[in-house]
């Protein structure tokens, strides 16, 4: 490594320069914008979700409906994502990217309900009327909580029984092979 007559290292490293300066500014100013774009995107979301519950809570039944409506969109989300999520590897790219944009799909509306729900509740410390409890969300809440644990242990209970039958059906496979081959290998029953 060259050196100077005072015996620094004429190279750069350990040293700032102006474009590093801009690398920071331009980072700090990306981190500033993407934080406003979801905060903006958080308060449109929990200001339509405030000005739309009343209407849905008193469309014909009520809180209830709309808590397992809710509730039955969380879990088809959920199982949508899921089974996007469980493609078999080494398909094409194109493949790979509608499994992934789907399963994005699938994911925010499994979650979307949910924070619908919890935007028209009250708002901890915040004492304006805009943070307030929009009446039938509780009831709302249970309803989509109840629904969405039942569906989903319904779709679990289906999958396992769907994946026990076809680990039997595949043991039995095997077994019949077996028996034709009399346990042995090919190579083995050659010889």
């Amino acid at each position: 490594m060259p050196r100077q007559a005072d015996g620094t290292s004429t190279d750069r490293r350990g040293r700032w320069g102006s474009h590093d300066g801009w690398g920071i500014a331009g980072v700090i100013l990306c981190l500033m914008v993407g934080t406003g774009l979801i905060l903006l995107l958080t308060g449109l979301w929990k200001r339509f979700a405030r000005e739309t519950i009343p209407t849905l809570v008193g469309l014909p039944g009520g809180s209830w409906a709309l808590g397992a409506a809710l509730g039955v969109l969380t879990g088809l989300g959920v199982t949508g994502a899921l089974r996007c999520t469980s493609g078999v590897p080494g398909r094409t790219r194109l493949t790979r990217g509608l499994r992934s944009a789907g399963a994005a799909i699938c994911g925010a509306a499994a979650f979307g309900p949910l924070f619908y729900l919890l935007s028209g509740l009250r708002a901890r410390n915040c004492h304006s009327t805009s943070c307030a409890y929009v009446p039938g969300t509780g009831t709302a809440f249970l309803a989509y909580v109840v629904t969405a644990v039942l569906l989903g242990w319904s779709v679990h209970r289906w999958t396992s029984e769907r994946a026990a039958e076809r680990l039997a059906r595949e043991r039995a496979r095997v077994r019949r092979l077996r028996k034709k081959g009399g346990g042995r290998s090919r190579a083995a029953r050659q010889r």
